[in-house]
């Protein structure tokens, strides 16, 4: 298919991955460090020298075409022979890896628990993926996920640790758009979510403003400038937010540690993914909406 006859670079294919496994440019953006422009001009490059298009575009996302659901099979052989290659040349020490992936909220909060998760004398490497998008743990994309509900795919194995509610949160003083009753909502990728979906249909004549990335409508929302919807976990951790209603019961969900049936056997990889449950079940009632501040 390599329409120009030169040889395709590593780091091509790389780039090429991260887009194929995340969905899309912008969530690709932090695991590569490009911008969004940078890595379209990236892929449309290796498209012309592969001489067919690797993805579908659209605003939900890129979708893979079946040249590029044939390149990401190939891609994925080369990154496996790669990492092996550098295994062979570091003596294998401090190179395995286990990549775990989870929503923007929940990788916060599993990372403010690095200590209880990973220890340099573990020899391993600990990797985030955040991405509000599925990350693809099937095609090994990541080793441990976060999910909102259980793994329908044959290859995946998954267990249930928790429960996640949802509440509406205002900032602690009643100013600006607060008191005028207005929203802040989510816009871009992130607007796909249910909650922000569930803001939008019950109160999108009054949103006033928005943002395309969870944090920033969070810094709005405590600086006074509307209510919005947050995670339990994550309104009632923050000293600046103040819930104003019960959980909202439609935006429940479960929450599900899920591995490959094959890598969760990997001593590393069962080591994290059982830290990581633990400290999920350890804080199971801030999940469930229950430490709410008084």
């Amino acid at each position: 298919m390599d329409a120009s006859g030169a040889d395709i670079s590593w780091d091509d294919l790389r780039l090429f991955l991260d887009v194929a496994r995340l969905g899309g440019l912008s969530a690709a953006t932090a695991t590569t460090g490009l911008s969004a422009a940078t890595l379209g001009r990236r892929v449309t490059a290796l498209e012309r020298q592969i001489g067919e298009p690797l993805f579908v575009r659209s605003q939900s996302g890129y979708q893979l075409t079946g040249a590029g659901e044939q390149l990401l099979e190939r891609a994925a052989d080369v990154e496996a022979a790669m990492r092996g290659l550098v295994r062979w040349r570091n003596g294998n020490v401090g190179e395995r890896i286990v990549r775990l992936s989870a929503g923007s909220w929940t990788s916060h909060f599993v990372a403010t628990a690095i200590g209880a998760l990973w220890n340099v004398e573990d020899g391993i490497r600990v990797e985030f993926l955040t991405a509000d998008a599925k990350v693809d743990i099937g095609r090994r994309a990541a080793d441990i996920g976060i999910r909102s509900r259980r793994p329908t795919e044959p290859n995946l194995a998954g267990q249930r640790v928790g429960t996640v509610t949802y509440a509406l949160y205002s900032g602690r003083k009643l100013i600006n758009g607060v008191a005028a009753g207005m929203f802040i909502g989510l816009t871009g990728e992130a607007g796909n979510s249910a909650s922000a979906r569930w803001l939008m249909a019950h109160n999108g004549d009054r949103i006033g403003g928005r943002g395309n990335d969870v944090h920033s409508v969070r810094e709005m929302v405590a600086a006074g400038a509307g209510l919005s919807i947050f995670p339990c976990f994550v309104g009632d951790s923050d000293p600046r937010l103040v819930r104003i209603a019960q959980p909202i019961t439609e935006l429940e969900t479960e929450q599900w540690l899920v591995t490959h049936h094959e890598e969760r056997h990997r001593p590393e990889v069962r080591m994290v993914a059982d830290r990581v449950a633990a400290v999920l079940r350890e804080n199971a009632p801030l999940f469930r909406g229950e430490l709410r501040r008084p």
